[in-house]
């Protein structure tokens, strides 16, 4: 393939811009140093999207379905809205779930095992007037050994060393599903029951669920989640109220959950169970439920009622008897 030339185009107009950067920011992949929100404000002066061609055009990100050893060409344009020659970085990563549940893409220090390594760019930098737009073609390589499952990734343009230092930077995220058997499968990690009392003898206390929600298999995944807690012989039920679904989570990641159960009877011995729904979401945006995963523990609770008991009967006793020897 012979290496491509910028090709220049009008300048897009203030919606298409807004658009544009609004897309990338709902996806989560607008930069590492700052906020998808203050690239929507206007603090870059650059825009990035998918180029037109066989797949379409207006997409609002990269799909694809390859099986292994496959090749696909694509790529992605670089519009410059600012006053000033720019020169841009042009790279590949993979994707990951960050702690507050965004996917967002890893530097380019990082080094590359899936979407990052099979997709390459050809060039690593292109610099574009003020202005115009320039394409850059990149193709998407599988290995023949690559794993059936799905991988998140993107491509992504930031100031290079000789461009400007404000430390942004756009991509365009990559969903590639490797053709073969999918194997979806969520489990239920370090899960703990905390029962915090209550210093109400014949009351009823809250308790505390923590646990971890791993994919465990090759797809991407949300989790739908239900936690409840029992007593012995399954009485004295005390279900949480609504959990959120998890955020989508791609192989291998993970998602700490912290839930809170009132209403708990410290019956001696609690029984935490926590129910994963996996939901599969294809390319098309259809959400399929899986079939449900469990995860149980079991916590130890202080029943003040009945100790109470124990203590007034021992009490009672020992007056008892220490009337008696007295008479």
């Amino acid at each position: 393939m012979h290496p491509p030339r910028p090709r220049t185009a009008a300048a897009a107009g203030s919606l298409t811009r807004a658009v544009v950067v609004a897309l990338l920011a709902a996806f989560g992949l607008c930069g590492a140093a700052t906020s998808p929100a203050a690239a929507a404000d206007g603090e870059v002066s650059w825009t990035v999207a998918t180029a037109p061609g066989d797949f379409g055009s207006d997409r609002p990100n990269y799909s694809y379905t390859l099986d292994p050893g496959g090749r696909i060409e694509d790529g992605l344009v670089v519009a410059n809205h600012g006053t000033t020659p720019l020169h841009l970085s042009v790279y590949a990563a993979d994707a990951f779930t960050t702690e507050q549940g965004r996917l967002d893409l890893r530097g380019q220090e990082a080094k590359p095992a899936a979407v990052g390594a099979w997709v390459h760019p050809d060039r690593s930098d292109v610099t574009v007037q003020p202005g115009e737009s320039a394409e850059v073609p990149f193709t998407v390589t599988l290995p023949g050994d690559a794993a059936p499952g799905e991988y998140m990734g993107g491509i992504v343009t930031s100031p290079a060393p000789s461009g400007a230092p404000d430390g942004r930077r756009l991509g365009i995220r990559i969903r590639l599903r490797v053709g073969g058997e999918l194997k979806p499968s969520l489990s239920v990690e370090d899960l703990r029951v905390r029962y915090s009392g209550t210093p109400n003898p014949l009351g009823t206390g809250e308790a505390t669920v923590t646990y971890t929600v791993r994919n465990d298999g090759d797809s991407i995944l949300s989790a739908r989640q239900a936690v409840a807690l029992s007593g012995p012989f399954g009485h004295w039920d005390a279900r949480a109220g609504h959990i959120d679904d998890s955020p989508p989570l791609l192989p291998g990641d993970t998602w700490k959950v912290s839930v809170p159960v009132r209403g708990v009877t410290p019956a001696l011995r609690l029984t935490g169970t926590v129910t994963l729904v996996p939901l599969l979401t294809d390319a098309a945006g259809s959400v399929a439920p899986l079939a449900a995963v469990d995860g149980t523990a079991h916590a130890w609770t202080l029943p003040w009622a009945p100790l109470l008991v124990v203590v007034v009967l021992c009490g009672l006793l020992v007056a008892a008897l220490a009337s008696r020897r007295r008479r």
